[in-house]
This record gives C-alpha cells, structure tokens and sequence, in this order.
C-alpha cells in the first residue's frame, strides 16, 4: 500500500521506502534528454545564416516578393518574421515595388491602416498606389485637391489610366463648376493616354474625333481610332484568354474563320463594339471595383436608415452615379453628367462608359418603343373617337 509521496507502508514492521523518495528512471530515458538537450545547443549556438547576408541582398529578394505578391498579407507577414525583416520590409524600394495585386484593397475593409498603407506606398513612388488612393480620395472621401494631386503625380510618371481618370475629370469640370471644364486640355491627356495604349482612352479619342469634341473634327481619324480600340480590347482578350489556359476555341469570334490583322489587305477582324462581338468582359480595375462596392454598401446603409460615412456632400442623395456598372464614378456637382439623349434614363462621365454600356446593356434598354406605342395608341383611340 502506497502513500500520497509514492512511498509504501511497512509490511511486518519493515520499511520498503522512506517517504518521499523519487523513483529511478531508466537509462534509455536518460539518454534521450541528454541527446534532445545537445541538440538544442547546437541549434542555438549554431550560425543564423539570415544575419550572414548583406542588405542589398535581402532589400532584392523583398522587393522580388513584393512585386510578386498577390495580397496585402504577404507584405505585412514579412514584418511579422524577424526583427530584421521587420526594419528592411519598411524600406522605400520595397513599397515601391508592391504589385497591383496587393494594393487592391476592397471597400468592405477600408480603414485608417488601409489608407496608411496606400499613403505609404505613393509616398515611396508607387504609381499604382498613387492612382488608386487618389481615385478613393477624390471620388469616394470628397478630398478633390488631395486626390487631383495623387492622379497628376501618376500622370507625371507616365501611369495610363491615370492620364485617362485626369481627362474625364477635364471634360466633366469634376470638383468645381461647370465653367471649368477644359475640353482642350482634356481631348490632350486622353491622347497621351492613348498613346499608351490605353483602350477607353483611344475610344474616347475616337468620339471626340467624330463628334470634334475639344479637337478640330476628323471622322476618318476618328474611326481609325475606333478600330485601333477595339483591336486593342481584342488583343488583351486574347492575352488573358491564354494566360488562364482557356481554349481560344472557346471565344464566340473562334468560329468566324480566324482573326485577321486590322488594316491589312486581306480580310480583318470586324469591329467587335460596332457589330455585336460579345467578348468576355475584362474585369475592371482595382479603383473602379472600390468604388462601386463603396458607394453600392452607402445606398445599403441609406437604405437601411444608417448615416453612411465618406463623401460629405450636402446634395449626395441628388448626385448620380456612371451608368456604367463597372465605372463607379459619381458626380461631383449636380447634373455633371451627361445622360443617354435618346432615353434620358442613362447618364455617363464618358463617351467610353456609354459606348462600353451600350454594348454591354443598354442597348436592349434604351428603346423608347413604349413612348411610341403610347403615342400610337392615343393616336389611334382619337381617330376612333372622331
């Protein structure tokens, strides 16, 4: 019988323990801590081979993982690593580098840290940060200047779309009155933009071409540009047809016979807006996604009774969206836009949004028939009457 201390009680007067004395372990168990215990010295006595590289070298492989990183976690989970990780993830060259991927920062999550991390990248030269936060800042948080600013240091660093949101904002006189449009200076930075090969802004080169909009009239320059547009849209579906591996057989022009050369002397590839050729929509960009995923959540929470947050214009309620669903541009002033002139349902910051739209859905909207079958009846229910 044993006690509490694991002694036992004598048997016939003898004493087989004294009280609290330890049992033996075995030899084999004795070893094996002794083995475990070496093992950790030499681990914690051994070289740290992170310590043994050179800065530069480690500053390249962080602006590598930078540039390839496909969200804002892999960027903050290197300062989780080491306190050496930690001090060179903050350097400039990194943040410079950051991809597009980890900069898309999705309007349900949008908070003062996101907002330092976009400023944090801009600051450091980051284009694509710059024109994001600039987009929130001017469409979304009603911060005109601080936004204008962020889009014409992108603009200066030769960012396309950058170029293309500063034209619009000139043609529309975005953030001051309509007196302030400058439809020259406009048509201009959408040629540069379009010099990049920027597809909404050759397309709204196009129009402004035609319709002499901000330039001097040249239909056939404006239709060339057109066709430059959407032979443009046709190679990047082309492009991200191949690179997510989907069979080109599988785009509606695969059976037409092949794709031509726009321009050559053979047959070329027909005006995909013009003549109904639905090619898979591209997904819009990063900004343009913010914005309609924020001002969608602030009708859902004006039409729950909530007071959304963001732009503090007194007229929000009478400011009107881009028709474009993809676009998420909203009007700074009221009636800023210019609005469809057959149905006057439609409004748009652009002559692209509306040609996208009309290809896109509008085109089956946009059909006063029921004003003309109203007005048929009525004339017809008088004709009865006399």
């Amino acid at each position: 019988m044993r006690t509490r201390s694991g002694s036992r009680y004598s048997n016939g007067g003898e004493v087989a323990a004294l009280v609290g004395q330890k049992r033996k372990r075995s030899a084999s168990a004795v070893a094996g801590e002794c083995a475990c215990d070496g093992r950790r010295k030499r681990l914690a006595g051994g070289p740290d081979y992170l310590d043994a590289l050179p800065d530069d070298l480690v500053l390249s492989i962080l602006t590598k993982l930078a540039a390839a990183s496909s969200a804002p976690s892999d960027l903050l989970s290197v300062h989780l690593t080491c306190k050496r990780l930690n001090e060179l993830g903050g350097h400039d060259m990194v943040f410079a580098k950051a991809s597009p991927a980890s900069l898309a920062v999705k309007a349900a999550a949008w908070s003062e840290p996101a907002q330092r991390f976009l400023k944090r990248c801009a600051d450091a030269g980051n284009l694509e940060a710059c024109y994001i936060l600039g987009m929130i800042r001017f469409y979304c948080l009603g911060s005109r200047s601080g936004g204008a600013a962020l889009l014409a240091r992108a603009a200066v660093g030769g960012h396309a779309a950058a170029l293309y949101s500063l034209a619009v904002i000139q043609f529309n006189g975005s953030g001051g009155a309509k007196s302030d449009r400058d439809l020259r200076a406009g048509a201009a930075l959408c040629a540069r933009a379009a010099a990049l090969g920027h597809v909404d802004a050759l397309r709204e080169l196009g129009h402004c071409l035609q319709d002499g909009y901000g330039v001097r009239r040249d239909p056939a320059e404006g239709r060339r540009l057109l066709v430059a547009a959407n032979a443009r849209e046709l190679t990047l579906a082309l492009s991200a047809a191949a690179a997510s591996r989907h069979a080109v057989a599988a785009l509606p022009f695969a059976a037409a016979g092949g794709v031509g050369v726009v321009g050559g002397g053979g047959g070329g590839c027909p005006l995909l807006s013009d003549f109904g050729w639905s090619l898979p929509e591209a997904e819009p960009h990063a900004a343009n996604q913010f914005m309609v995923d924020w001002w969608a959540s602030r009708c859902a929470a004006q039409a729950g009774g909530k007071k959304p947050g963001g732009d503090s214009s007194g007229d929000g309620a009478e400011l009107r969206l881009c028709s474009h669903v993809r676009c998420g541009r909203r009007e700074t002033r009221r009636h800023e836009f210019r609005r469809c002139s057959v149905c006057g349902a439609a409004n748009y910051c652009s002559r692209a949004c509306q040609a996208l739209d009309w290809k896109r859905a509008h085109k089956a909207q946009c059909v006063p028939m029921d004003r003309w079958l109203l007005a048929g009846v009525a004339a017809v229910g008088g004709l009865g009457e006399a």
